[in-house]
């Protein structure tokens, strides 16, 4: 799941021995903003670095994220408890990683790794013609645990493999991936086999969340309209590079039937997340920033209706996950930061 905040990533070499990386405690109260009546005695975990996509084991007792932190010039995997600490190293600490995600077990975990392919932090795409993600050819997805953190390669086709997440059920893994020529959603068994295409129009496809009960999936996705659109889409495809700033949220039955579009603004909707009771969507947007420029969490109704916004700071905040248990909200956010560029992981009460 890529970052659409713009911060600054350094590319040199990630290459430093465990031993070296620091164990630091921080856990703060912070004020709330009273128009963010969902949120309620308002924590930070982090301080300083880059973190982002932090989500709930499936007991709710640890999160698992991905950072930029000395001594690593690119991200990496990172598991800690709800009070910031316990910190642990669980990615190789060489290539970059993202999207990381538990097993039902709480022990075995997924993320996916440039590292076998290339060890060093890959360069970032420039920004010559806007901003774009990179869909790195290099990125594979593996499994490892708590217990061994080897890490043992889920996916091998050739281009980017990604984004995945896990089914509530214990049997699926949904994931992004170009192997048939476009940025498409598949499923998988936890290891790895039975592979299913689930998404088959023109456009962006990742980001993917199987729902509570694992029957359904929401998603993010692009469907660039015939003409300039798909030539531009297909052209920055050609070069592993995708352009985020028209994004849709969408839902489907978890085979990949009855599709459902959900958001009709034209914004940069993204990190779409269940409410445990189904109900309900949370989920990134700028939509109200006529610049673009500003994200905020936004909540709506399975059918699209009930758009409420969450969060109200004037920066970003992103990658929402609620607790297993619906009380606890997740996310990450570059408020209260000591200097820019800096994205931080806070907890906050759900107020509903």
């Amino acid at each position: 799941m890529r970052r659409l905040v713009l911060v600054s990533l350094l590319i040199a070499a990630c290459v430093a021995p465990k031993s070296q990386l620091r164990h630091d405690v921080f856990f703060a109260s912070r004020p709330g903003d009273p128009r963010e009546r969902h949120l309620a005695n308002l924590r930070q975990l982090t301080r300083g670095g880059e973190n982002a996509e932090a989500y709930f084991s499936f007991d709710g007792g640890r999160l698992i994220f991905q950072s930029t932190r000395p001594p690593f010039a690119c991200d990496q995997i990172f598991t800690m408890d709800l009070q910031g600490k316990n910190l642990q190293l669980l990615s190789t600490g060489k290539g970059r990683t993202t999207c990381a995600y538990f097993y039902p077990d709480n022990r075995h975990f997924i993320y996916a790794s440039t590292h076998e392919q290339n060890p060093q932090c890959p360069p970032r795409p420039s920004a010559a013609g806007g901003y774009v993600w990179s869909l790195d050819p290099n990125y594979d997805i593996y499994l490892a645990s708590l217990d061994d953190l080897t890490p043992r390669p889920l996916t091998r086709t050739p281009g980017y493999d990604a984004e995945a997440t896990v089914s509530p059920k214990g049997n699926r893994i949904v994931f992004t991936s170009v192997r048939d020529g476009d940025v498409e959603l598949y499923t998988m068994n936890l290891d790895g086999s039975d592979v299913r295409r689930i998404t088959h129009e023109l456009g962006y496809d990742g980001g993917a969340f199987f729902s509570p009960d694992g029957s359904m999936l929401v998603w993010r996705a692009s469907r660039p309209a015939p003409g300039k659109e798909t030539e531009e889409y297909l052209a920055l495809l050609a070069q592993g590079l995708v352009r985020p700033s028209r994004l849709e949220i969408y839902v489907a039955s978890a085979d990949g039937t009855n599709v459902r579009r959900l958001t009709h603004n034209g914004a940069a909707n993204f990190a779409p997340a269940w409410h445990p009771s189904g109900k309900k969507i949370i989920f990134v947007s700028n939509l109200h920033d006529p610049k673009s420029r500003n994200f905020d969490l936004y909540l709506m109704n399975l059918d699209g209706t009930g758009l409420e916004r969450v969060t109200y700071f004037e920066d970003f905040d992103g990658f929402p996950m609620f607790s297993p248990d619906g009380k606890t909200l997740v996310f990450c956010s570059n408020r209260y930061n000591t200097k820019p560029g800096e994205t931080n992981v806070f907890l906050a009460d759900w107020v509903d």
